[in-house]
């Protein structure tokens, strides 16, 4: 790849005008401002665009009208751009024959066959509108498989749910009784052993194991798949149930995920995200065995009440998923966004090699999600030198939180863009080193999302 990033003139944004009267009236309205916490004004530098008001492709607009590259892509969630023309014309189509009615939708039945073809390790789907719902459904059914009561998980990952199985064990726990939390356990990821201790520590009393297939860290491919066969296999020996969260790999690490890629044969799995394009569609999988027991088939056996939402059959976001295989079926989007990360990897790498800073930013080799750490000159992960690169990122054009998720919308000229700025804010990054980002940085840190005191 040619390097000609230096080539590129950036945008340079100043008016946040909008923005903060938005910030001033939300919270009088939304506990958090907003439905997602990570996406809250405590998550981004102050000089940032407080709310969005379209997005086309790999780019996006705010309210002050300022145009911003898209990193983040709807927490991961927009997997083919905002507003792609193929999947915004199927939801327009269907839009026009009702979106919900008492019985279920013709298109429940086609959107079950479609998703099951492509998980075929699979036996049977269940629909929701978000990957909690999807995750606790997975537990809940394992839990009445087993007949046991605890849910294990690794406790270096940051988020499988919003319900208390998981919440219990951040340090967000308020409103959560102990007897709950008793019933979570965690071990450490990549780490075998610590895996056999808690299921020693807990003979016949663990339900599940449920865990992402990867994430954007160093590990290297086989040492991934190797691990994750090896957690399977000592789930299974213990007598309990294998969950496999692919609600941010599924669409990116293959199609339709870790599961084909590595021929993993979870007991459950659970999508969403890019499935549908940022569509509300998230879906339970599993085997017969396990997801028939929240069937009504079954007569004179007792009954578990898995998911029932009044919105999980709604058509146009049926429409978005079908659509949204059917592109991925269509064209090399693995490949396309995948080539992608690696030209942002190279490049940004190169660049932090000629300012020098290797020591204090350092690049995850996972091309479908790029992550980047940020030190401190201790060598210290600092949320204070990310907010740094984010305001400076921001002022440049590009909304970044310290992570680029390509998606089939994103092109080389994006990539370019990206480096450019990256090229800029190397150098305050530098000073920041040398004096400390409270100089440089206008207001405060960015905050965990799961902290105990506001």
């Amino acid at each position: 790849m040619t390097f000609t990033y230096k080539e590129v003139k950036l945008r340079h944004i100043t008016n946040f005008l909008e923005s903060d009267a938005y910030k001033k009236a939300i919270h009088n309205l939304i506990p958090g401002g907003s439905h997602t916490y990570s996406k809250g004004d405590d998550q981004f530098p102050q000089l940032a665009p407080a709310a969005i008001s379209h997005g086309k492709g790999s780019h996006i607009w705010d309210i002050d009208g300022n145009e911003y590259l898209d990193c983040p892509m709807g927490l991961t969630s927009v997997s083919l751009g905002h507003a792609y023309e193929p999947v915004l014309k199927a939801i327009q189509n269907e839009l026009k024959n009702g979106v919900n009615f008492q019985r279920p939708s013709v298109l429940e039945r086609e959107m079950a066959e479609r998703f099951l073809s492509i998980v075929s390790v699979h036996d049977r789907i269940k629909f929701a509108k978000n990957g909690s719902i999807a995750t606790t459904a997975a537990v809940k059914l394992a839990r009445a498989r087993t007949g046991r009561n605890l849910v294990a998980f690794p406790r270096d990952h940051p988020f499988y749910s919003y319900d208390d199985w998981f919440i219990a064990t951040t340090p967000c726990n308020k409103g959560i009784p102990d007897e709950i939390t008793k019933l979570s356990v965690t071990f450490q990821s990549f780490d075998i052993a610590s895996v056999k201790a808690m299921f020693e520590a807990h003979p016949g009393q663990i339900a599940c194991i449920i865990t992402e297939p990867e994430k954007s860290d160093t590990k290297s491919e086989s040492e991934k798949e190797a691990y994750i066969k090896e957690l399977i296999k000592i789930t299974h020996q213990n007598g309990a149930l294998f969950i496999l969260d692919e609600m941010v790999t599924g669409f990116k690490t293959g199609f339709p995920g870790s599961i084909s890629k590595w021929s993993l044969e979870p007991d459950m799995a659970t999508w969403g995200k890019g499935i549908a394009n940022g569509f509300s569609f998230c879906a339970l999988t599993g085997k017969s065995d396990v997801m028939d027991l929240g069937g009504i088939t079954r007569e004179g056996e007792e009954k578990v009440f898995l998911i029932s939402t009044t919105h999980g059959g709604e058509t146009h976001t049926m429409s978005a998923a079908i659509a949204t295989i059917d592109e991925f079926q269509r064209h090399n989007i693995i490949e396309h966004n995948q080539a992608i990360g690696d030209q942002l990897i190279a490049i940004c790498n190169q660049i932090i090699n000629d300012h020098r800073l290797f020591k204090y930013i350092q690049i995850s080799p996972t091309n479908w999600l790029v992550g980047f750490s940020f030190y401190d000159s201790q060598n210290e992960v600092s949320n204070g030198m990310r907010t740094l690169v984010m305001q400076e990122m921001i002022k440049r054009g590009v909304l970044f939180q310290g992570a680029f998720v390509p998606c089939f919308s994103h092109s080389e000229e994006d990539v370019l863009y990206f480096a450019k700025a990256f090229d800029e804010v190397l150098p305050i990054y530098s000073e920041a080193i040398d004096k400390g980002f409270e100089s440089l940085l206008i207001g405060v840190p960015a905050k965990p999302v799961f902290r105990k005191v506001l």
